[in-house]
């Protein structure tokens, strides 16, 4: 049985890839930041083993993959995110605020890869995915705005092609789930979350070496940095 971690699983996209590997007969460990508000990963058919884990806090990231070192994981998915204050501007910037969003999106992405690097190395698949955005390449940057958000999935890409550079014997990649409707996207957002889901899986499942340290959308489109 395939194992795939996902972290953020409580809710929107992260809910959904937890639910898509269950229906598929996948082995699912899932985090959330409080086990008490995750009754829709319970509902789920199939079964979850969740645990409880702040991906800011990177000491406890460390225990968890500590806990799991001697399991086989095929797939580990850094999903959790925010997008943090959008009315930032260069003239009313707020060092704090900024840098908590990096914690989140920049920094707990990698120390998780870090703390299931060896998990991984034990899975067949060896598959390291984080979930970025479109709005991180710089390349297709051509509305300006959204400093934080954008800085910190920019800063995400980086240290994942960095992180792929550094650990050959994985895959590791970047994935832009589309705007969807989340949370997050908002209900103004044109794609679902199966849709979106399904087709990361898609690429997930059809990464290969040559891959790894890539950026793609979530229907298989290269994305530049």
């Amino acid at each position: 049985m395939p194992v795939v971690l996902v972290t953020g699983a409580n809710r929107g996209i992260g809910l959904e890839f937890a639910r898509q590997y269950l229906v598929d007969g996948w082995r699912v460990i899932a985090t959330v930041r409080d086990p008490k508000r995750a009754d829709a990963l319970r509902g789920l058919p199939g079964k979850a083993e969740i645990h409880a884990l702040d991906v800011t806090d990177f000491a406890a990231t460390a225990r968890l993959g500590e806990k799991l070192r001697q399991e086989p994981i095929d797939v580990v998915i850094a999903n959790a995110g925010v997008s943090g204050p959008r009315n930032m501007s260069p003239r009313e910037i707020d060092a704090d605020a900024w840098g908590e969003i990096f914690r989140v999106n920049t920094m707990a992405p990698l120390a998780l890869a870090g703390a299931f690097a060896e998990a991984l190395g034990r899975g067949d698949q060896k598959k390291a995915v984080a979930i970025s955005s479109r709005l991180g390449s710089i390349a297709e940057n051509n509305d300006g705005g959204m400093y934080v958000y954008r800085s910190s999935k920019a800063a995400l890409n980086a240290v994942w092609r960095s992180f792929a550079l550094d650990n050959p014997g994985l895959i590791a990649a970047v994935l832009h789930p589309g705007w969807v409707r989340t949370d997050m996207g908002g209900e103004a957002a044109p794609i679902a979350p199966p849709e979106s889901v399904a087709g990361m899986r898609r690429v997930i499942a059809g990464l290969a070496r040559q891959d790894s340290g890539r950026f793609f959308s979530y229907d298989g489109t290269p994305l530049p940095w």
